[in-house]
């Protein structure tokens, strides 16, 4: 298995674009190229990150374009970009609930802030 650590820092007043237009992208990415999904999270120095599991690497790389609108979003969102970090999966112990889709996942949008 493969994973990606995205971080941004987002312009003042565009975090619910940003959230908006990640959780479109995510949502298209998982259906048409096959990840696995993400996770977007808010860092306590102000900083965003998302972590993105996929089957591998080549599967992402094939993922192209999936969602023009809700990239474009993002990238109005974004004041500055830092290097992605590229993960090969070694041990898996994160514990995931057994629940219905609810608004924490990829299927419903995700509230701004």
């Amino acid at each position: 298995m493969f994973a990606v650590i995205y971080r941004w820092r987002l312009q003042l007043g565009k975090e619910e674009q940003f959230v908006a237009g990640w959780h479109q992208v995510t949502a298209a990415i998982h259906a048409r190229c096959g990840s696995y999904g993400s996770r977007l999270h808010q860092a306590d120095d102000g900083t965003w990150v998302a972590y993105a599991r996929w089957p591998d690497a080549e599967t992402r790389a094939q993922c192209t374009a999936a969602d023009p609108e809700g990239v474009a979003m993002m990238r109005d969102a974004i004041a500055e970009r830092f290097p992605e970090t590229r993960l090969r999966i070694v041990d898996d112990m994160l514990a995931e609930p057994d629940s219905e889709p609810g608004p924490n996942t990829v299927s419903q949008p995700v509230g701004g802030g």
